[in-house]
């Protein structure tokens, strides 16, 4: 999978924990789909961008069997959003596998005073792969069971994008998961077909 610079960044603005695993995976239906989580130093900065992993948890043990694990988990979470967005519905296998992940026991964690007398969560010892996932199974059981959540699920209409996302916007008219990203490459698009057709005139 390619690797460009904008494209390789890490992304959390599908408005849930799941969608942000998924979108993990940029560019999906292009030719050279983006892998965003190709070490597990980039898994690690994953976890503790999407707040899995609270302040000052050490998150030494990621390795790449975790990383195996992540992917197996977005794969999953890939064909069971995505065909109940369609309307399909998952294959009762995935949800299966779905449901055994959401069954995990969640992290342990607790609150502690700061320097400034503040509280804090922290994790309770090395965090495990299984229970990190397993809230991000929750997340997507949660996701797809709640009506008015499940309601505003989009998926974006960019030409090599298969994102999907929230679209809490008003009048819930949103297209692109990122007016930036994608939003930018078609009105790019847009313009280059105009002057293609002007020039053939």
């Amino acid at each position: 999978m390619a690797a460009a610079t904008a494209s390789y960044d890490l992304r959390f603005d599908s408005g849930r924990l799941c969608l942000d695993l998924v979108a993990t995976v940029g560019g999906r239906l292009s030719e050279e789909p983006v892998e965003r989580l190709d070490t597990p130093e980039r898994l690690r900065a994953w976890l503790a961008g999407a707040g899995l992993a609270p302040g000052g948890t050490g998150l030494e043990t990621v390795d790449t069997g975790w990383l195996g694990r992540f992917h197996a988990g977005r794969a999953l979470l890939h064909r069971v959003v995505h065909a109940e967005v369609a309307g399909a519905g998952a294959a009762d296998p995935d949800l299966e596998r779905l449901n055994a992940l959401a069954s995990t026991a969640p992290p342990v964690v607790r609150a502690v005073r700061a320097s400034d007398g503040t509280l804090v969560r922290t994790g309770v010892g090395a965090p495990d792969c299984g229970a990190l996932l397993g809230r991000i199974a929750r997340d997507a059981v949660d996701l797809l069971t709640d009506p008015v959540a499940r309601g505003q699920l989009r998926q974006c209409e960019g030409e090599t994008c298969s994102l999907v996302y929230l679209d809490t916007s008003r009048g819930r008219r949103r297209r692109w998961c990122s007016s930036e990203v994608c939003g930018n490459r078609e009105r790019v698009a847009r313009h280059r077909r105009r002057a293609v057709a002007s020039q053939a005139s």
